[in-house]
């Protein structure tokens, strides 16, 4: 059996979890593919496929949305959905779920993560979460792997394979998904401490929105951001900077608790 997960991560947690997954599944072999970097997917070589991404604004960011409309309808092909979130996950599970299964994967489950926080804007209200997942919560990510096993052993015996479901809390449930450019006007205009700033140019790499450019300072096209806080996360020498935030809250990489966690 082959599988594929393909992920987009902002900050490197939702990563490092698809990491894990694929790691500790023992009845497939897993590859990875990171939709920020543009390259397309060829579904065909695999038996079962993953789609995952972090929560943003309760819901999934436009940039997953964007791929999975483009990929090539499928005829039931097996899926699941995944997410990590820092503070609620929100309708995130179950939008993705429907934009999945719009494009005729057949999504027989689906999770979701808690891992710290890597919005801002929270990390600075103290609302960091650093300690996630807890043990409680590892152990049922554990499940979600165990579970994932059966199915793709379901699968390779050529049986029905059973849907599991795909589970969203009350709230979460009560939660509306903001428009896409709600993030973005969360965030607001981008500045740059020309100061800091080496011209390094690690913030326009970074936007998986080809929003920022070099001349020879970065400047952002507004009109093609969405908020994801990247440029500002990964800024070396934090020069990227808000009207509200600024040299605070950076989220560069995965916090160190959260790499024990999940070492593979």
């Amino acid at each position: 059996m082959k599988g594929l997960i393909c992920y987009y991560s902002g900050s490197g947690n939702t990563r490092l979890a698809c990491r894990y997954i694929a790691a500790h599944v023992e009845q497939a072999e897993v590859d990875l593919l990171d939709i920020a970097k543009g390259q397309a997917a060829n579904l065909v070589p695999y038996d079962m496929v993953g789609f995952a991404a972090f929560t943003d604004f309760w819901g999934p960011s436009a940039l997953f949305l964007r791929f999975v409309e483009g990929l090539p309808g499928q005829e039931n092909k097996l899926a699941f959905v995944f997410n990590t979130y820092g503070f609620v996950s929100g309708k995130t599970l179950r939008v993705m779920e429907r934009a999945v299964s719009a494009q005729g994967f057949r999504v027989v489950m689906g999770h979701s993560l808690h891992t710290p926080e890597s919005y801002p804007p929270m990390i600075v209200g103290g609302r960091g979460n650093e300690d996630a997942p807890n043990d409680k919560e590892m152990r049922a990510f554990a499940a979600f792997i165990a579970e994932l096993d059966r199915v793709l052993e379901e699968a390779a015996a050529g049986g029905e394979v059973k849907k599991r479901g795909v589970p969203i809390g009350l709230l979460n449930r009560l939660l509306p998904v903001p428009a896409r450019t709600r993030a973005r006007a969360g965030m607001g205009v981008k500045y740059v401490d020309e100061a800091l700033c080496t011209e390094c140019g690690v913030c326009a790499r970074v936007c998986p929105y080809e929003a920022i450019e070099l001349s020879p300072k970065p400047v952002v096209d507004m009109t093609r951001c969405y908020g994801c806080w990247a440029c500002y996360n990964r800024c070396p020498e934090k020069a990227i900077y808000t009207a509200k935030y600024r040299g605070i809250g950076h989220y560069p990489k995965p916090d160190e608790r959260l790499r024990a966690k999940l070492g593979v």
